[in-house]
């Protein structure tokens, strides 16, 4: 049962002493008095006690510190408005599909749990909506965030040595709005909800006319193994750039397969055969413009050599 220290923090609105009494019960694993501690808040907050933020917060922990039977039930309220990251992700980030799963019942937080334990790699024994329940040996260790109690780190994979190329002068670009609207999808949150800027290109001809057609005058290139393309895609999609709401990873990597049937124009759900086969034909490579990358930076090239076109994004944001 909560002491009185608690009860007076809710009725003083004293949201600092209330985190720190929130902190001790994670340290403690006392996670009844965490629960009867969210309870009292939310209750405070429809008198007009101004705690919704720490209802909030104790939400976030228990799905990130708690059991996975105070997790699940936790999670399969729905979405939470201002946790670091879907909290799907959070309780997958600690706890292993079987001992959520039974936690979980039927409905879209139990699929994205699900989707999200396959992108760290564990086969779970449910389906996954339009893809595959294991990762695929062409896949990549998708980046994951690693929460913590008040702050998430998700970095980015490790930037590629790239090397100065020619561009061409001319190009011929062309209309292919549904490929390049699933490369602008990749970042939406960071050109919707933060203050990120993107770009996309579709061209006949190789990479380095794609790249050329979104104005760069030069540019530095590196190969990319598909695998390496892939992680990219699912680490940009999955983040909400420097202000956006991060999606999770089972999203990034939701969206790296949409951007590939969009852009080899396979029917969706696609078959995971033809995903595969056509992301190993693409030709993948990053691209700058020398200048230092900070923040969040997405610069990919991609052809097929097949169609005889490419496409090209551009996309950055920062704090």
């Amino acid at each position: 049962m909560i002491g009185p220290r608690a009860l007076e923090a809710i009725e003083a609105s004293d949201t600092d002493e209330l985190l720190r009494v929130v902190d001790g019960n994670c340290a403690s694993r006392n996670w009844d008095d965490l629960i009867e501690l969210r309870h009292r808040c939310a209750e405070a907050v429809a008198r007009g006690k101004q705690v919704w933020g720490v209802e909030e917060h104790i939400r976030y922990r228990l799905a990130l510190e708690a059991p996975a039977s105070i997790a699940g039930p936790v999670v399969a309220e729905g979405q939470s408005r201002f946790a670091l990251g879907p909290l799907p992700e959070v309780a997958a980030s600690t706890k292993t599909w079987s001992e959520l799963e039974p936690h979980l019942p039927p409905g879209p937080e139990r699929d994205t749990v699900a989707a999200e334990r396959v992108v760290r790699g564990e086969q779970v024994d449910a389906a996954i909506p339009d893809l595959p329940s294991s990762l695929g040996s062409w896949e990549p260790s998708y980046p994951v965030a690693t929460y913590k109690k008040d702050k998430v780190e998700a970095p980015s994979p490790a930037l590629p040595a790239t090397s100065p190329v020619a561009l061409p002068d001319a190009f011929t670009s062309i209309e292919d709005s549904q490929s390049t609207a699933a490369l602008g999808d990749l970042v939406e949150p960071w050109t919707d909800q933060s203050s990120g800027r993107s770009q996309t290109a579709a061209v006949e001809g190789d990479h380095l006319a794609a790249i050329a057609a979104l104005g760069l005058p030069t540019t530095r290139v590196a190969r990319l193994t598909t695998a390496e393309a892939m992680a990219w895609i699912g680490w940009a999609a999955a983040s909400g750039g420097a202000h956006g709401r991060r999606r999770g990873a089972a999203a990034g990597r939701y969206l790296a397969w949409w951007a590939v049937a969009s852009l080899a124009d396979l029917d969706w759900p696609a078959d995971p055969e033809a995903v595969a086969g056509a992301a190993g034909e693409m030709a993948w490579h990053w691209f700058d413009d020398g200048s230092p990358d900070t923040g969040w930076v997405l610069r990919l090239a991609v052809s097929s050599p097949d169609l005889g076109i490419s496409w090209a994004i551009s996309a950055t944001d920062q704090v």
